[in-house]
């Protein structure tokens, strides 16, 4: 069922992102040659009338879009077909066309989580418990048993509510989102919190007095804000109708990115432990948790993940959809656009960053799940 759910992951993830390429450069006229799902021997090939094959190749880890395109030195065009090639397009198509595949995997995301928002999701109240000795929530007073029923976010200057209105908070989920933000974002915020009896009250947590994120500790243990344990019978039910429930989606997508943005820039500065990036491993063992436990949990994780995936491939590295974008806006301010030569050379250190970054998670995947 693990390697069942892998593949269903990767295979959805994939051939959504690499449709996206593909529908993108169809509305701009460009020929699209082959359609692939996977790499290797080819398992099921498809010819289709307008002379794209569409491949299902034996490895199932990955994907491409093969463009007409004038660079290949392995493709002859002829001029009645220059057209169509992907290098005879303006910028602004030839970048619409590499983003789409990005936007593709953050419009599946918000979709999965529509579909999951509008069956109805039971979601695990925000009633908090006891928080550890020496946290911010309890210096600040925080009770077990306290529901956490609003949110706000600070001014700028971190001491005034931006309005006189909270969020509703409806679950624990949406509440541990929001805190994520917070916390990377090093912003403050208020609480509105209703005790055990009934009554209301609110609570600050300013700026200053946010755990930061690192390595060492787990910044929600510091902050102190965690949630009982309550069993599946007082868990409430979260369901929307269609239009809130992509408005709901669209901002959980909003939000997951941003904090994961962050997060992945916390790599590069040593706020984010490289322990914490997971490989195939990690990916296959959540993949079949998460389909054990029904078709909601799973789509959410296939959510996640996509996400994820939408957001390592803009990064600004060759190889990458956001290699691809950094040329064309060099191409945009220099007016001209980087020799084949060097694009070629780039391609080399974004293919050893790329399979470094690889081995790393593998590295970490078999530390994680092998070591005693």
């Amino acid at each position: 069922m693990t390697l069942a759910a892998f593949l269903l992951t990767l295979g959805a993830l994939v051939s959504f992102h690499e449709f996206g390429h593909f529908l993108a450069a169809r509305l701009c006229g460009v020929r699209v040659l082959r359609f692939a799902i996977g790499f290797g021997k080819p398992l099921f090939t498809y010819h289709a009338r307008n002379k794209t094959e569409w491949v299902l190749a034996a490895i199932p880890l990955g994907g491409y879009v093969k463009l007409l395109d004038g660079r290949d030195q392995q493709q002859f065009i002829t001029p009645a077909d220059e057209s169509q090639a992907f290098d005879r397009k303006p910028l602004w198509q030839r970048s619409v066309i590499v983003a789409a595949g990005p936007f593709a995997n953050f419009v599946l995301a918000i979709a999965l989580f529509t579909l999951i928002y509008i069956s109805g999701a039971p979601q695990l109240p925000a009633v908090l418990q006891s928080p550890p000795e020496n946290s911010v929530a309890a210096k600040l007073g925080v009770l077990a048993g306290d529901r956490v029923v609003g949110w706000q976010n600070l001014s700028a200057d971190g001491q005034a509510p931006t309005s006189n209105e909270f969020d509703s908070v409806p679950s624990w989920n949406a509440l541990r989102w929001n805190l994520l933000d917070a916390i990377t974002a090093e912003k403050g915020f208020a609480l509105e919190m209703q005790s055990p009896s009934g009554g209301r009250y609110t609570k600050q947590f300013l700026a200053s007095e946010l755990p930061k994120n690192s390595p060492e500790k787990d910044p929600m243990l510091t902050l102190g804000i965690l949630p009982v344990a309550s069993p599946l019978a007082e868990w409430q039910e979260l369901k929307l109708g269609p239009l809130d429930a992509v408005d709901f989606a669209s901002q959980r997508v909003w939000l997951v990115t941003k904090v994961s943005t962050r997060l992945m820039l916390g790599f590069f500065t040593g706020n984010t432990s490289l322990k914490q990036l997971g490989g195939p491993l990690s990916i296959a063992d959540m993949a079949g948790r998460s389909v054990k436990l029904g078709w909601q949990p799973f789509f959410a994780f296939l959510a996640l993940m996509s996400i994820s995936i939408g957001l390592l491939n803009l990064l600004p590295f060759p190889m990458l959809d956001g290699g691809q974008l950094l040329y064309d806006a060099w191409e945009l301010v220099a007016g001209k656009r980087i020799s084949i030569s060097v694009q070629e050379q780039l391609q080399k250190v974004g293919l050893l960053l790329l399979v470094s970054l690889s081995l790393l998670a593998l590295f970490n995947d078999l530390q994680r799940y092998f070591s005693p």
